[in-house]
């Protein structure tokens, strides 16, 4: 072989190994909660509270049916070939086809709203099932150890607790290497779903007929309501549609979409048929169907994988919440996070400490409160089938704005899902009194943050404005002031051009002195995951090249790092003159004071206060040297 021909068979071999490890990354990352359904859907369905689902041959098949045919309509059809297509290169989540509509439909517009609402709605409604997947995941695996030892059921919960703990403080080390982890784990977990369901069909196999949807339609058409209710449940099986569009910027599209037709998808079927092939021999089994699969000698081994799998499962909405974080914090909607990028290579791979540990605190209250697996399912699943409305309703307006579909395919598309998915959001509502409230109300608390945040952003930059005043008569106004000029390279970090950042006004009024270099920096974050380098900054003199005084504006996706030292480093290689190593960084720190005035109500004020007084600071958000960093205080009132 010539060395060319090695070189390429070489690169084409990296190609499949870098290819592949994104495959197994991505099952140890976002397939971990609809990867572990099987621990819990068929259970729950046939032990609804106030239905009537029996372990009868035809309700077995009715569910079936109803299981097969919305994994495959939800999350095969309309997550993994429509709606992971709507990358915000290369991102996903709700606040990323959000803004991503929003760049194809008229600003300021009725869309235009409903758009920037439903993104927000569809956020806060996320972070409503982050809390509760983590925790019903870790307990239904660690409770199928009381069926090979029922002594230790009072250990269930504290070893739960344990577990958790656990993950969420791994999470700072990144979902680069707990993919790479979990990956192989998951692998087994899937496998093993398939290896514990064939010899059940096999031994019945005309359990198979359970795949036609006439068996759905015979169960809706007998009993109306009894299978409404049973549709509150079936959702379970498909819960973790949402995180794999979340974590889509982790892993792309590709991956993920591999993972689940060639692996994924064929074991999780195989282990409802074999649920259901073993209830219709043996309805006594009904109260944990899963691990009554296995034969008694591996129900303990079982136990250990399978928590190890749910511990997995947590982790696909955990990441999921990092990435909806930085995008909605970016955008406006939370005040600045701190964020750790884990991954030299992988922009998307990050570590929020603030959402981590919130969830963790979330995570732990709510699993000492409901204490069961059981109890928990009654609160699951009102959040995210509201978040499948949402997320259809964003991507038929794509679709008709940007990809430009002929009308009669959108329609054929809202026939296809809004039904189906308004009967799981009617069914799931069933489910309020009885624990339901707890993500709707935790979805309520975020969105109202989140909304706040962003009006009153708008509020105290408008009166910062005001009080700072135009910058180009301030500039004027230097070349007759009698002003030291004093070596070295000052660098202002200012939201605009518009006006005179506080510190250089400070400066020039009180202190009478002005750098021999002045740089005016305003970072932008744009509605894009990532910018490109040759476009990050752009150069402005401001009309006069010879005062020493440039504005900068540098632009940052919501998934880069805001690295301003970096920036400045480009731009002097663009052609701006400053000594590197003699750089001063001057910020101006806003105070924000409470005023009587009717702006907001004072409760939102109040929360608002909050949120600024317990931001990141500036310094280590844009990447600054502390000890080249200068911060001048101001005061602004709300």
């Amino acid at each position: 072989m010539s060395r060319v021909n090695a070189h390429h068979s070489g690169a084409g071999a990296g190609k499949r190994a870098g290819a592949l490890g994104l495959v197994v990354g991505a099952l140890g990352v976002a397939f971990g909660d609809i990867g572990t359904s099987p621990l819990y859907a068929m259970q729950t369905v046939f032990n609804i509270d106030h239905g009537d689902v029996k372990p009868t041959l035809p309700h077995i098949l009715g569910i079936i049916s109803l299981i097969f045919w919305s994994i495959t309509g939800i999350v095969s059809v309309k997550y993994i070939v429509f709606v992971l297509r709507a990358d915000n290169d290369g991102e996903g989540g709700v606040m990323a086809l959000s803004h991503l509509t929003r760049r194809a439909v008229k600003p300021g517009g009725r869309r235009f709203r409903t758009v920037v609402v439903l993104g927000v709605i569809g956020a806060a409604l996320f972070y409503g099932d982050s809390v509760i997947t983590p925790a019903i995941s870790v307990l239904s695996a660690v409770e199928g150890v009381q069926i090979a030892a029922p002594q230790v059921h009072d250990w269930v919960l504290p070893i739960s607790v344990v577990i958790i703990t656990a993950l969420f403080a791994a999470q700072r080390f990144g979902t680069a290497i707990i993919g790479r982890a979990f990956g192989p784990i998951m692998v087994l977990w899937f496998v093993t779903l398939a290896v514990l369901g064939i010899p059940h069909i096999a031994q019945t196999p005309s359990i198979l007929r359970g795949l036609s949807p006439s068996y759905a339609v015979a169960f809706i058409a007998d009993d109306p309501f009894i299978a409404f209710v049973a549709m509150g449940a079936v959702v379970l099986a498909i819960t973790g549609a949402e995180s794999l569009y979340a974590d889509m910027g982790h892993f792309g599209r590709p991956p993920i979409s591999r993972a689940w037709f060639f692996l994924v998808m064929p074991c999780l079927v195989t282990n409802y048929l074999g649920q259901a092939a073993m209830l219709s021999k043996d309805p006594t089994k009904i109260d944990s169907p899963f691990f009554h699969l296995a034969p008694t000698w591996a129900t303990l081994p079982l136990v250990v994988l399978a928590t190890m799998a749910t511990t997995i499962a947590s982790q696909a909405v955990i990441s999921g919440a990092f990435s909806m974080s930085r995008q909605a914090e970016r955008l406006g909607y939370l005040p600045r996070l701190t964020v750790r990028q884990t991954s030299e290579h992988e922009g998307g791979q990050i570590y929020v400490p603030a959402i981590n540990w919130l969830l963790f605190g979330g995570v732990v209250v709510l699993m000492l409160s409901f204490k069961s697996s059981e109890r928990l399912a009654a609160a699951y699943g009102v959040a995210v089938t509201s978040m499948f409305i949402i997320t259809t309703i964003m991507v038929l307006l794509l679709a008709s704005t940007r990809w430009k579909w002929p009308r009669w395919k959108i329609v054929l598309l809202a026939l296809l899902f809004a039904p189906l998915e308004l009967v799981y959001v009617s069914a799931n509502l069933t489910k309020v009194a009885h624990g339901g409230w707890l993500p709707l109300l935790i979805a309520s608390c975020v969105a109202v943050v989140m909304f706040t945040w962003r009006r009153g952003q708008q509020i105290v930059t408008d009166r910062r404005n005001a009080l700072e005043g135009p910058l180009l008569p301030f500039l004027d106004r230097l070349h007759t002031d009698p002003l030291m000029r004093v070596p070295g390279t000052a660098v202002f970090l200012h939201p605009t051009k518009q006006t005179a950042p506080l510190a250089l006004r400070e400066n020039a009024s009180f202190n009478h002195v002005i750098h021999e270099n002045v740089l005016i920096v305003s970072t932008v974050s744009a509605n894009v995951p990532h910018v490109p380098l040759e476009e990050r900054v752009t150069i402005d003199d401001l009309g006069d090249p010879y005062d020493h005084v440039t504005h900068l504006t540098v632009k940052f996706g919501f998934q880069d790092d805001q690295d301003v030292p970096s920036a400045l480093e480009q731009a002097r290689e663009s052609g701006v003159e400053f000594d590197a190593g003699d750089v001063t960084y001057f910020l101006s720190r806003i105070s924000i004071q409470q005023s009587n005035d009717k702006s907001m109500p004072k409760w939102r004020k109040r929360i608002f206060i909050g949120l600024a007084h317990n931001a990141a600071t500036p310094v280590q958000y844009f990447r600054l040297p502390e000890e080249r960093t200068v911060i001048m205080g101001a005061n602004v009132s709300l």
